[in-house]
This record gives C-alpha cells, sequence and structure tokens, in this order.
C-alpha cells in the first residue's frame, strides 16, 4: 500500500531534499546518514550541516593553501585527503593499500578525479569535481612488471591539466606516491614539494558546517557506545562476553547510523588493558573487571569521533588505586583542557598543565593531544620529554578541534585508565563536544 514517491525517498516524512540538503533519494549513489541517525539527532535539537556548503569551504580552503604557497596544484591520492577535497567515497580502505584514486586541484581551483574506471559515476553528485578519470593504479599489483607505463601514462595526465591551469608553474605538492610515480614526475619537470603540510594545515581549522557534521557525528558516535556499554553490563557477568562482543557491538551501531568504520581494534579487559594497545580479542571479560576503550571512529559523513572510556563492570567496588588512576586521569584531561584558546601556542599545550604522578610517565600516552577531523588529524601535541623542537611552532586558531588525552598506567601494573575528550576550539576559548559519562564508581 505504499505509494511509489514514498519508496524513492530515504525518509518517506521529507519532501525531495533531507535536512542536511542532500537529495532524498533512495536509490542515490552518495553514501550518508541513515533515517535512524536523522529521527535521533531532531530529537536532540542538532541543527545539521549544508552539505554542499561544507564542499565549496574545503575546496575553497585547498586552493587558497595552493595559492598561498605558489604552487600550481596539489596531487592527492590519501583516501582521507581524497574524501575531504571531494567529499567521495570508494572502497577507502581497500584504497589505503591499493591506490588506485588521486584528485589533483590546480592553482585555479580546476578539481579532477582519477577513480575506478568501472565506476565514472561516483562524484557525479559534487559539481566541484570537472573531470573524472581513470589510470591513476600506479602500485605493483596492477601494474606488475609494466609499472613504469603506468605511471608515465598517469603523469602524462597531470602534466596536460597543469599546462591547462596552472601554465608554467611546475611546483606541484603530492601527498603520498608510489616511488614510480614519484620518478615519473620528476622526469616530467615537476618539482615535488611536501603535500601532506598542505592537506594537514588546510583540514586543521573546520568550516561552520564541518562543527555541525561533527557534533552530528559526535551524537551518534556516543549514541552508539551507551549501547556498548548496555551489553557490556548485561552480558560480563553471564560470563560468555567476549572484548570482540563489545566491541561488535560499536561497529553495528556506528554502521547503523551512517559510519563508516573503526581504525583501530583499540578495546581491552582485565590485565590485558596494562600495558595499552592490546586490540581487542577472544578473552572473555569477567564480572569486576575494567574495560577501557577508545573509539577511534570514523562516523556519520566520514567524521572521526574519538573518545576514550574505561568502565568497571560488575556487582564489587573497584579498588581504591583504580579509583585513584581514574580521579588522576580525569584531573589531567580536565586541566590540560583549560589551557585551550586561540592563540595559545602549541609549546604552551606541551609544557604548561597537569603533570602525571611518576609511577605512570614510563607507560603515560603517545601525546597530550591531538587534532581530529575526518580522523587523527596534524597538530600532534607531545609530552615535554617527547617534543621535537621546531615541529609544531604554531597557535591554535578558532575552527580547530583537538583530543585530550589520559592513559594512567603504573609499570608492572594489572590495570590501566584511559580517557579522552573531543574539544572544539572557539573564539573565546573552547568547548568540549563531548557529553559521555565518565564511570561513576571509579571516579569513587
Amino acid at each position: 500500500m505504499q505509494h511509489m514517491s514514498d519508496i524513492r525517498k530515504i525518509d518517506p516524512s521529507k519532501g525531495t531534499h533531507l535536512p542536511d540538503g542532500t537529495p532524498n533519494d533512495n536509490d542515490r549513489v552518495e553514501i550518508g546518514p541513515t533515517q535512524l541517525a536523522f529521527s535521533e539527532w531532531e530529537a536532540a535539537g542538532l541543527v545539521l550541516p549544508n552539505l554542499a556548503n561544507m564542499r565549496e569551504y574545503r575546496w575553497k580552503r585547498l586552493t587558497q593553501h595552493i595559492v598561498d604557497r605558489d604552487y600550481g596544484g596539489v596531487l592527492i591520492f590519501d583516501p582521507l585527503n581524497i574524501r575531504y577535497a571531494t567529499d567521495t567515497t570508494n572502497m577507502q580502505l581497500w584504497n589505503t593499500h591499493n591506490p588506485f584514486r588521486a584528485v589533483l586541484i590546480c592553482a585555479d581551483g580546476y578539481m579532477v578525479i582519477w577513480d575506478y574506471k568501472n565506476a565514472p559515476f561516483l562524484a557525479d553528485f559534487n559539481p566541484l569535481v570537472r573531470e573524472n578519470r581513470s589510470g591513476a593504479s600506479m602500485f605493483y599489483f596492477t601494474n606488475g612488471d609494466k609499472i613504469e607505463e603506468g605511471a608515465e601514462s598517469f603523469v602524462g595526465q597531470v602534466k596536460e591539466l597543469m599546462d591547462a591551469h596552472a601554465r608554467s608553474n611546475k611546483r606541484l605538492a603530492v601527498d603520498k606516491i608510489v616511488i614510480s610515480g614519484l620518478r615519473a614526475l620528476e622526469r616530467a619537470g615537476f618539482e615535488v614539494m611536501e603535500g601532506e603540510e598542505v592537506t594537514e594545515k588546510a583540514r586543521s581549522v573546520k568550516g561552520f558546517d564541518e562543527i555541525l557534521g561533527l557534533r552530528c557525528a559526535q551524537h551518534a558516535c556516543e549514541t552508539a557506545c551507551a549501547e556498548m556499554e548496555k551489553a557490556t553490563r548485561e552480558g560480563v557477568p553471564s560470563g560468555n562476553m567476549s572484548e570482540d562482543d563489545i566491541w561488535s557491538v560499536l561497529h553495528k551501531e556506528n554502521i547503523r547510523r551512517g559510519g563508516e568504520w573503526i581504525e583501530t581494534r583499540l578495546l581491552a579487559s582485565g590485565p590485558r588493558t596494562n600495558p595499552w594497545f592490546q586490540e581487542c580479542g577472544p578473552r572473555l571479560v569477567q564480572n569486576n573487571e575494567i574495560v577501557a576503550f577508545d573509539t577511534d571512529l570514523i562516523g556519520s559523513y566520514g567524521f572521526c569521533v574519538d573518545i576514550s572510556r574505561t568502565w568497571w563492570v560488575g556487582d564489587e567496588a573497584p579498588r581504591p588505586d583504580m579509583v585513584e588512576a581514574m580521579k588522576h586521569g580525569h584531573e589531567h584531561i580536565m586541566t590540560n583542557m583549560s589551557l585551550l584558546a586561540p592563540g595559545v601556542s602549541f609549546n604552551d599545550l606541551v609544557h604548561k598543565g597537569h603533570h602525571l604522578d611518576d609511577k605512570y610517565q614510563r607507560l603515560k600516552y603517545g601525546c597530550k593531544m591531538h587534532g581530529v577531523g575526518l580522523c587523527d588529524e596534524w597538530p600532534l601535541i607531545a609530552y615535554p620529554d617527547q617534543q621535537v623542537p621546531g615541529a609544531f611552532d604554531y597557535e591554535l586558531e578558532p575552527g580547530m578541534v583537538l583530543c585530550v588525552e589520559a592513559l594512567v598506567s603504573s609499570e608492572k601494573g594489572d590495570f590501566s585508565i584511559k580517557l579522552e575528550d573531543q574539544v572544539l576550539i572557539t573564539e573565546d576559548g573552547y568547548e568540549n563536544l563531548t557529553s559521555y559519562p565518565f564511570d561513576e564508581r571509579l571516579m569513587g
């Protein structure tokens, strides 16, 4: 009894377009949030991003960074940089180790994508992509012993485009490229510049609609975390719930809301939390143990939500040393977060703030803070003993988003506390985007 006009819509309750400005077409190529996500965001009173505006902001920002450096263009292969430039997706994880996609943005803003030859339609929804080509596969799997010929063919296309849109400017920034491609560019007369510096700086400051999208992704991730926590607290006492069982809930709930993937497997329980960075596995979680995780989640609209929490699961009280470590970790991230404001130097963030107790120093996390957007991004704020002088001589700007970290873990201990919040730099300070609660029993 359904009307055809409803069947053809992602959300039959809406008109021709969804609240994010995209077509309400149930059969569209473009991926995006689900009805579940839209309904939860509406109930939460969230304002959705306008994706056309977001895409234009990113395109203009990349183009301006090219012009500011007097480059002729930037050639990108990293799937996350391609997502940033075009907002298109195509087998992104496979593409990370088989680089078959590429995007060239010239100094005049002309943007071309090279995609899989059988999928020339995936960028059609974005008018900022002026051409769709194929032939960027220069890796050994597809070219075998003719890899040099494949590289020469691709670089010939790049030269044609650069001659038309960059004229005599042969300064070409490149983010990641296979060796044969690099050599072919140099033989063609290009001066190859550091492309990651361009893309990381461009991505570091989020526009208005990106921030709206991040808020939506954050809400979806935290909702998924709540489902994971519920499953954990209900399932662990039965004695047959593994770490993988718990982690699978986050994957499922992320996908249900239009999220995309999770970059790591950082969930551990009991003694496997120390040392940190053991990936989740088949271990059955025992009653009255710690469960700690780091989401590293690529969620709605492709935004990364990178938060960490540690739970005490069981009917007994956690040990006093666990409560002490939890409070210490909470104080660490909240004190360091209080330093955040526009104009604050990265160097000040390194050397000021909360100091972890000596017993937690050796196993502390790899950084105090790091940028985040479509994934973990520039900058990295190191601890004083890990700082590389001159590597990050910059200041915070409004629109940057940072993850503030704490790993409280004593050497030869039998547990760790992992905490992390995601924070937006505002015009006059900061806003903590993370609202997920800290475990009350571990907080004492």
